[in-house]
């Protein structure tokens, strides 16, 4: 029988022998790691987006061929939105930050604009001329130009353009992509048009949580009767507003009228009560795409979805 000593010498042989190889096996994985994983060192240029629709439209751009974070959560709300700091180191390490512009996400650009950021920095959405609103008697350029998915063609191809200058052995993945996103955009484009046209004409108006939809009334045939609040989500409605805003409703003989995913909708909840009217079943996306697995979780199924519950509401088919 073996003694108690060359047991332990056999069993310590052994450790060590499975050490060595877990080692080996260790490197191996290291060596082999998917190129798919972010680990935050990767050799990909490094791009960070903004808002959720530009971090989407990139995704679809890019695929794998860039390092992509995008900073706003699926519904965060960018005008409101407060940086952390793990926002300020995503830009700092960033090759290029693609932002909305036309003070969509005042806290995200004024951090962008920090000294030591010194990536190149591209407002997408500034490519679009812009509609304006007025706020506090003075005019403002509207930021909600993806209501418009003609205006997103231009924005695709902004985000095109500075890829292939961030990396131009990519290009023909990039031209790729676009031109597939583009094709989907303008069969968007046209489906919203003929899907709007099923509305009876005098019931094509539209009353949203705040004023974000008035790049799409305009591109497809609505009417905007007013808002509860204006194009930034920071304004509180006082009573009279919610008073006058009432008044229209009634005044227009709107049928439906809308919430937002992004805004708490007790306050429009209380509108549509004192209108008489009812409040569409499903929220709007406005701000931002829906979350993973919803029906708007990206661009394109977030307009699609949009025009869904506002046909339906309105009595077209």
């Amino acid at each position: 029988m073996m003694d108690k000593r060359s047991n332990r010498g056999g069993i310590s042989r052994f450790l060590s022998k499975l050490l060595v190889l877990g080692i080996i096996v260790g490197v191996g994985m290291t060596g082999c790691q998917s190129p798919n994983t972010s680990t935050g060192d990767s050799d990909k240029p490094k791009v960070v987006s903004t808002s959720t629709i530009i971090a989407n439209l990139t995704e679809e751009i890019a695929k794998d061929e860039v390092d992509h974070q995008g900073i706003l959560e699926p519904g965060a709300d960018p005008h409101v939105y407060e940086p952390v700091p793990t926002d300020s180191v995503a830009f700092e390490e960033a090759d290029l930050i693609l932002y909305n512009g036309y003070n969509l996400e005042p806290g995200l650009i004024k951090l962008m604009k920090a000294s030591g950021i010194k990536a190149k920095k591209v407002a997408v959405a500034e490519v679009v001329t812009p509609l304006d609103y007025v706020y506090k008697g003075q005019k403002e350029p509207d930021p909600h130009v993806w209501g418009d998915a003609k205006n997103v063609i231009k924005m695709v191809e902004v985000i095109r353009d500075k890829l292939i200058e961030l990396s131009p052995e990519d290009a023909s993945i990039f031209k790729q992509n676009a031109a597939i996103l583009i094709t989907e955009l303008e069969r968007l484009d046209s489906w919203i048009i003929e899907q709007i046209k099923t509305i009876p004409e005098a019931q094509r108006k539209l009353v949203t949580t705040h004023d974000a939809f008035q790049y799409y009334a305009k591109a497809y045939g609505l009417q905007v009767i007013g808002t509860l609040i204006g194009i930034s989500t920071e304004e509180q409605p006082s009573a009279q507003t919610v008073k006058n805003l009432t008044e229209e409703i009634k005044k227009s003989k709107v049928t439906s009228i809308f919430a937002e995913t992004t805004i708490n909708p007790a306050l429009i909840t209380t509108v549509a009560q004192e209108a008489g009217v009812k409040l569409a079943p499903n929220p709007l996306y406005a701000d931002s795409i829906g979350a993973p697995e919803s029906e708007g979780d990206s661009y394109v199924k977030m307009l699609r979805a949009n025009t869904k519950t506002i046909v339906e509401a309105l009595g077209g088919q």
